[in-house]
């Protein structure tokens, strides 16, 4: 063989490699089909119109409506308790009994006095109108008339400072008997029957808690936003959730009040709501999310909030288009949390257009999917899906 049919030779076999390296390189692994020819699986909602309301959100804590601290207005011996812990109390209903003994006593010491009084009073009283005859007849002088006229009036003076004594004795001796001031819970007693209490001697805290305050703050950004919807609407809405913010509490508050100064060490004004609490699921000291209507969007986009993605570039959502491919829409400005799991779209989306809420992690701009409603199972592979995708293995 000559050197020129062997150089040859050697030029072929290396094509020939050549091309046999370029068709494993291209060629897809082994049972694996392009992603070109795969239609993914996807969950895709239609954007809606809707009313939307707008809420501010804050930290809030429950406050009872009325806290009363249940001291004795006299000192003595603690002889009973008339109320359950925990339980609840009507205005005017009995709470504790003081020993009274004492206090009796007293009351009755100015009955006497009073009545000893009275009599002193009617005998002056008898004998200056006795001595205004004679005086008409010249018996008695002028000067003893004005001495038993004096007399007179020195006894009326005892006969009301007894009557003084007598109120503020039986007011004594009423307080051994302590009353409640307001309806209430009764909260833990802080002393038993048998021990000698004071003005100073805490027995129970009363707290009422229909209705009942919940306080909130909110950023000082926000203050005239509040303060303007308070002009249009007068009422504005209140609701209470729970601390994880997945269900409320209560929904039927009312923004009562604005603090009148804002927290310079915050930067928060604080803002109180009134709820009538009928189900007692607001108790005092109990921390709440709060969430305060202020304004509501006529006609807002609204989208499931699985629809938006969250990228380097910002928000951004997947939207179908006609030929079954979706493309990735980046320019979304997303508003308003509107509960269900639902947000309001403020530009990106149009009405009518689908956008992907479940499946998007096997999407890229492009991608070919199979669209399905909400609940919706994605078709089983039939015989020929299965043949044409084993033809396509067959041919790599």
């Amino acid at each position: 063989m000559s050197r020129f049919r062997k150089i040859l030779l050697i030029i072929i076999v290396l094509v020939v490699l050549l091309a046999v390296g370029v068709h494993f390189m291209h060629r897809s692994p082994r049972g694996e089909i392009s992603p070109e020819s795969v239609s993914v699986p996807v969950t895709v909602v239609p954007v809606v119109r809707h009313d939307v309301p707008i809420y501010l959100s804050g930290l809030g804590t429950v406050v009872a409506y009325k806290t009363v601290t249940i001291s004795p207005q006299v000192s003595g011996q603690l002889l009973s308790i008339h109320f359950k812990e925990g339980g609840k109390v009507k205005r005017g209903e009995w709470l504790a009994q003081i020993d009274p003994r004492r206090f009796q006593a007293s009351y009755d010491q100015a009955l006497a006095n009073a009545r000893q009084a009275q009599a002193q009073l009617d005998t002056a009283r008898s004998r200056y109108q006795r001595s205004q005859v004679l005086l008409d007849k010249g018996y008695i002088s002028k000067q003893d008339m004005e001495g038993l006229r004096n007399k007179v009036a020195q006894n009326k003076a005892m006969v009301a400072a007894d009557k003084a004594s007598i109120e503020n004795a039986k007011l004594q001796l009423d307080h051994t008997r302590i009353i409640s001031p307001i309806d209430g819970v009764a909260g833990l007693r802080d002393v038993d029957p048998g021990n000698v209490v004071s003005a100073s001697t805490t027995i129970v805290t009363l707290t009422r808690i229909h209705p009942i305050y919940v306080e909130f703050n909110l950023p000082e950004q926000n203050i005239e936003e509040v303060r303007a919807a308070l002009r249009s609407h007068k009422q504005l809405a209140v609701r209470a959730f729970n601390r994880k913010d997945t269900h409320p509490i209560a929904n039927d508050g009312v923004l009562q009040v604005i603090n009148n100064q804002i927290d310079t060490s915050t930067g928060t004004f604080r803002l109180r709501a009134l709820f009538s609490n009928k189900e007692n699921k607001l108790w005092p000291g109990q921390f709440v999310n709060v969430q305060l209507k202020v304004r509501t969007v006529r006609g807002g986009l609204v989208i499931p909030a699985e629809a938006v993605q969250r990228g380097p570039d910002g928000n951004f959502v997947y939207l179908l288009n006609p030929d079954k491919t979706v493309v990735s829409m980046r320019e979304v400005s997303v508003g308003s949390d509107v509960g269900d799991n639902k947000v309001m779209i403020n530009q990106g989306v149009k009405p009518g257009q689908q956008v992907v809420t479940e499946g998007q992690f096997r999407l890229k701009p492009g991608a070919r999917v199979t669209p399905l409603k909400p609940g919706e199972l994605p078709p089983l592979p039939t015989p020929t899906t299965t043949q044409n995708g084993a033809r396509k293995k067959h041919l790599h």
